[in-house]
């Protein structure tokens, strides 16, 4: 199944700012007290780097009137968090940072009672390709040597990814099928601990986020062998995509800040202005670009027509996949 950038940047027309939200609205409206900002995941993944990316932004530029405070939230492949945000006693000081789990968690634990449309739209941040990554010592440099290797060990070959029926074991179980690959699949919390441990060497390979894998790559540690991506990331220009090697098929994960339940409009509207002014800002235009991220913003009214579409889209990709 083809998840690629144009599907997603088709929903919206382009990758532009939609129009403003409310600003007289929010001017109506202050946080009295720090506000929850909830991670679906682990320390040190993606999501975590992005969220302490923009609380510090939001403090250098002295955005708001109460701090942001990250709150790591990665159990259950994000049902941790999603329940603590959809029970929270204060909506209003109370908001997300969310990735595909946002989608395939509620998919994959109906008993959750989880329905991602009461959530309250906030902003859409941008969206984050996979890269599949070796260690150096492995002496794997290549594709085809990564495949070989595999099939060689006949279900002995570990990966580790971030939790499970979520966005790297849907990557992972594509790739295999693609290849005819027996892959023993670790989940993690977080991709934090999943770039670690294949520092370490305690797994074999993963499909963590460039963002995740930066610094061991940028040591020497790791080796990238394929992207997910529609076309070559400008830092990996060698690297081929999956769609150059026959397989339709690409995979982004998604970067948003979304609300509470019960949230007021007040609130959304403060919250939604005060991400419009970080993304529009420098310093997350720059993040984007270091850190390999493709810009994609929506209104309020998009990211719910994009979250029905990404439930639907996740449904048959699961499905697919025996997920």
């Amino acid at each position: 199944m083809n998840f690629s950038k144009r599907m997603l940047l088709g929903l919206v027309g382009a990758s532009v700012l939609a129009s403003a939200p409310l600003t007289a609205l929010a001017e109506d409206w202050q946080p009295r007290k720090p506000i929850d900002f909830v991670i679906m995941a682990g320390a040190g993944g993606g999501a975590d780097q992005i969220a302490r990316f923009i609380q510090s932004v939001a403090e250098q530029k002295d955005l708001t009137t109460r701090p942001l405070v990250p709150n790591n939230k990665g159990g259950g492949s994000g049902a941790e968090a999603l329940i603590h945000v959809s029970t929270a006693n204060d909506p209003d000081h109370t908001i997300l940072v969310t990735l595909n789990s946002f989608f395939t968690t509620p998919l994959r634990q109906e008993n959750l009672g989880i329905d991602i449309q009461t959530f309250t739209p906030v902003a859409m941040m941008g969206v984050d390709p996979f890269v599949l990554w070796v260690h150096k010592d492995s002496g794997i440099t290549t594709l085809d040597e990564y495949v070989a290797k595999v099939q060689e060990m006949g279900g002995e070959y570990v990966m580790g990814g971030t939790g499970a029926g979520q966005e790297d074991s849907i990557v992972i179980a594509f790739m295999s099928e693609a290849y005819g690959l027996d892959i023993n699949y670790i989940p993690y919390d977080g991709g934090g601990a999943v770039a670690k441990d294949l520092a370490g060497q305690q797994i074999m390979a993963t499909v963590n986020n460039p963002a995740e894998a930066k610094g061991f790559y940028e040591a020497g540690d790791f080796v990238p062998l394929l992207a997910f991506s529609d076309e070559r990331m400008p830092a990996y220009p060698d690297v081929p995509t999956l769609k150059e090697m026959g397989h339709d098929f690409s995979y982004y994960n998604q970067r948003a800040v979304v609300g509470a339940p019960g949230m007021s409009d007040e609130a959304a509207a403060y919250y939604q202005d005060l991400f419009t002014t970080i993304y529009e800002s420098e310093e997350w235009q720059g993040y984007l670009a270091s850190e390999s991220l493709s810009p994609l913003w929506m209104d309020a009214a998009e990211q719910r027509d994009y979250w029905a579409l990404q439930v639907d889209n996740h449904k048959s990709l699961l499905a697919a996949l025996g997920e």
